[in-house]
């Protein structure tokens, strides 16, 4: 009798479904141990596919058709097994008890019934009838009950379903979780919240402490178009209720994002390292602001060292550069900082480590920064003409310059407005420079270029030029030479007219030379131009083209796309962190007063400018071949491998780009393929006609009714909107970002700001241009203080964390339980390893001068694999910095 038992029992437990649940928490295994002692955490299967007597039931009792639940399981202390990963990662063992009418589990709910939250990584399911196994990929955190409606939270297997082929025991789940994701639109949102939802950026002034501090509201106006940024519900301002009141600076790693776009928390350290190690660098004005809650003396200290009494060192020699050399010693040997009684408080009164040992006790190298890679092989070459224009091809900004197709250069601003604000560049100021070449041959021979930065900064330069900021707008004309590098030929600069706007500008001209007060000027010419890039770059081709416009599909992805949905999937990876990073920089970076403010050269005007660009926005030129078709630097080949003919085959920039392009659209197409068979079914899919919707009507709501949205009414629709987003989030952030630090974080080659104009003839600072051209040179751009600032920034922006997952791999191998979509994956992994070998390939190739410039920095922007720090290649998946 007892054998029988026995193996009763036996195969009892034999016909059990067994799971496996990983975690993590921030505590350690005593007290996970405490946690879940008496305080349960209860799990339940949901059946994929309903019974028929199931079905039945609740119909009769008018409730929605859901899959049976399976038995519940706990899990506590007393019966669950444990282990413990050296990854904070806790392993708990489950036995779920078997249950005939169950079938195929589709989904479980989670019930938290303890007093903290935890991550649920993944649930594994072995032993599952007619299946074998199962995978649960979760990746989310878990509240305790009372934070949610349901009570519960519901998660998937790893299959794909489309709407219509959604299992009917999952059905109402599906919708369910998106409603929750949808929310109401109202109410404040809290850390445990998962709502995505919309607004426009009316959360970056400060009204309360004055006019200087207010700055327009972006988005939902016809004069100020916007992306739309995530809602949080945060209450309206007391001083102006049309402002989102906003929260300290000590709290801007709370601001809120649903919790599963939060940091990680290897991710998080990396940023609260990198944030002290900016603040510490930099030294910023108002940085007693960021330690509000420090004593007195603390900020009384700061106060000492940002106005620079320095024991032993003038304040003059601090505030500026007296030559390159100076400069160097950022990285060379670093600022020296005093030894003094204040610094010593400061060491005793902040209590972090880190803080600490920024502020050593040696007083040496608080300002020490790495090598930028633009001067590790030579000093010098960053001023030869060949290396700045290189650097529009293969540089921080490669997609600004456009083939120039008309000669005199016109200006598209409103005449009445502006007045004329064509451009004064003459055929007799470059007739010299074109080898021969006309404009006209030159042009017919696509040897003239352009880098026009006028028509998009004249609107705001006479308010800027009332800042600290003393600059012009530039127009850069260059020509295309033989051995096909870019020669700058003439650099225009213009001024609003002192008569008013419609009295139009006043410009100068001005072409190369190499000594004396003109060859100083034209390297001051040449740094203009770098000014009006690099604020281009920085808040227009970084911020609005990567950033801000990818945030509304991200948004519209939760909210309309089921985690069940292949597209969902496909995008997901591709999203990680760009909330997060976007909200941290509405709190700090692009508000007003914030660090771009302070370190680019537009100051208060600079979300203004980038608010009028995307007024000129095009989702569909965002794909790669379209925007070099666009600005001319392509033009439409279908024999040539990508369906385009570059005009400049060493245009290192395009040349990867393209191959990362087409090997994200095949990719794109190989997994649109798998799950849609005709242009039916994407008509038949209601989820990606909502999304594809909302994208258009509320993300990117100001230009819904530009024409050139497309339709979504076929695959080739679908594959191409998905390459862009792709695109975008990935190759085109990591081209535009990741460099900053490597070309810029020498300020010389790329002066972030220029606080004074030309000096006149007959002036000493005329005569200083030749007898001192270094000095001459460093008291026109950036100075000291917010050189430090802005190299710290970059160096901060342009680094890899430690999490970081880049292009061609997952977080998970198990992202999808879709064996075609597995195998499709792998050639995309194939065929970026392979890119990568043609890259390293085509850097050592002495024929292709843009490869490597003067500069001998190799271009390695796009190479998809990179190594954690400041290494100046990888493309992660998603914007995540």
């Amino acid at each position: 009798m007892a054998d029988v038992d026995r193996r009763k029992r036996m195969k009892i437990e034999d016909s059990k479904i067994k799971g496996t649940l990983v975690l993590t928490n921030h505590h350690s295994v005593s007290s996970l141990k405490d946690e879940f002692f008496g305080r349960r955490v209860l799990l339940q299967l949901v059946s994929a596919f309903p019974s028929e007597s199931t079905v039945i039931i609740l119909a009769i009792e008018g409730r929605g058709v859901r899959g049976k639940l399976g038995k519940e399981t706990h899990l506590n202390w007393l019966n669950t097994f444990i282990t413990r990963s050296t990854k904070g990662d806790s392993t708990f063992e489950l036995d779920f008890d078997p249950d005939d009418d169950i079938g195929v589990p589709g989904a479980f709910l989670i019930i938290n019934r303890h007093h903290k939250e935890f991550y649920l990584k993944t649930l594994t399911l072995t032993n599952v009838p007619n299946v074998g196994r199962l995978h649960f990929v979760c990746n989310s955190w878990v509240y305790p009950e009372e934070h949610y409606t349901k009570r519960y939270r519901v998660f998937f297997s790893n299959q794909t379903y489309l709407p219509g082929e959604t299992p009917e025991g999952l059905r109402h789940y599906r919708e369910e979780e998106l409603d929750e994701l949808r929310g109401d639109g109202t109410g404040k949102r809290e850390e445990w919240d998962r709502v995505y939802d919309y607004d426009v950026y009316n959360d970056l002034s400060q009204p309360e402490k004055g006019s200087e501090l207010v700055r327009p509201i972006f988005g939902g106006s016809i004069d100020h178009p916007y992306p739309r940024r995530c809602r949080t519900g945060r209450p309206l301002s007391d001083t102006d209720p049309r402002m989102e009141s906003r929260i300290g600076i000590l709290h801007s790693l709370e601001i809120y994002v649903p919790k599963d776009e939060r940091f990680s928390d290897l991710k998080m350290a990396d940023v609260y390292a990198y944030g002290l190690k900016l603040v510490s660098q930099g030294l910023l004005p108002g940085f007693e602001s960021v330690w509000d809650k420090i004593s007195d003396e603390i900020v009384s200290g700061l106060e000492h060292i940002l106005n620079h009494k320095f024991e032993g060192v003038s304040s003059n020699k601090f505030n500026e550069f007296s030559s390159f050399k100076d400069v160097l010693n950022l990285y060379e040997g670093g600022l020296p900082v005093p030894k003094s009684n204040v610094l010593e408080g400061l060491r005793a009164k902040i209590p972090s480590e880190f803080i600490r040992e920024l502020l050593r006790s040696d007083g040496e190298h608080l300002s020490k920064f790495p090598l930028p890679k633009v001067i590790e092989v030579d000093r010098s070459a960053w001023r030869s003409d060949e290396e700045f224009g290189r650097e529009m091809l293969a540089g921080i900004c490669p997609v600004v310059i456009r083939r120039l197709q008309k000669f005199p250069v016109t200006s598209e601003l409103d005449p009445v407005k502006f007045g004329n604000q064509n451009s004064r560049i003459t055929e007799d100021h470059i007739r010299d420079q074109m080898d021969g070449f006309s404009v006209h041959e030159a042009i017919k021979n696509n040897r003239l270029f352009i880098l026009d930065h006028h028509d998009p900064l004249m609107p705001y330069l006479r308010g800027i030029n009332e800042t600290g900021t003393k600059t012009y707008a530039t127009r850069t004309i260059l020509f295309l030479q033989n051995n096909s590098t870019l020669k700058p030929i003439a650099i225009e600069l213009s001024l609003p007219h002192p008569n008013g706007e419609e009295a139009g500008v006043i410009s100068t001209v001005h072409t190369p030379a190499s000594h004396g007060a003109k060859g100083t000027i034209w390297l001051l010419a040449k740094a203009y131009a770098n000014v009006n890039d690099s604020g281009y770059h920085q808040l227009v081709c970084h911020w609005l083209h990567t950033h801000a416009s990818i945030e509304p599909f991200i948004i519209a992805t939760n909210r309309q796309l089921s985690v069940l949905h292949p597209i969902h999937k496909l995008l997901h990876p591709h999203f990680r962190d760009t909330m997060n990073i976007n909200a941290l920089s509405r709190q700090t970076l692009i508000n007003a007063g914030g660090l771009l403010e302070k370190t680019v050269f537009p100051d208060k005007y600079s979300l203004a400018m980038s608010c009028n660009m995307y007024k000129k926005w095009d989702f569909t030129k965002q794909a790669l071949p379209a925007d070099l078709i666009d600005r001319g630097m392509a033009v439409e080949d279908p024999n040539s491998p990508h369906g385009v003919r570059l005009v400049i085959e060493d245009y290192p920039f395009a040349v990867d780009g393209l191959e990362i392009w087409s090997a994200i659209k095949s990719w794109v197409q190989d997994y649109v393929f798998i799950y849609y068979k005709n242009d039916e079914d994407i008509q038949n899919d209601n989820e990606l006609k909502n999304w594809w919707d909302e994208v258009r009507t509320k993300g990117h709501g100001d230009l819904k009714d530009a024409d050139w949205w497309p339709k979504m009414h076929t695959r080739e629709e679908l594959i191409q909107s998905c390459t862009i987003i792709i695109w975008v989030a990935s190759a085109l952030h990591a081209a535009v970002n990741f460099g900053q630090y490597p070309y810029g974080g020498y300020l010389p080659n790329r002066p972030a700001m220029s606080r004074r104009l030309l000096p006149e003839p007959g002036t000493p600072d005329y005569e200083e241009l030749e007898t001192d051209p270094e000095k001459a040179f460093l008291k026109t751009v950036t100075p000291q203080l917010q050189s430090i600032l802005g190299i710290s920034l970059i160096e901060v922006l342009s680094r890899h964390s430690a999490d970081e997952v880049y292009l061609g791999e997952r977080d998970t191998p198990e992202w999808t339980a879709d064996k075609q979509a597995l195998e499709a994956f792998a050639r995309f992994g194939s065929n970026l390893e392979r890119i990568e070998n043609k890259i390293e390939e085509m850097n050592l190739d002495k024929k292709l001068l843009n490869r490597t410039g003067p500069a001998q920095m190799p271009y390695t922007l796009l190479y998809p694999r990179s190594d954690i720090g400041l290494t100046g290649r990888g493309i992660p998946n998603s914007v995540s910095i």
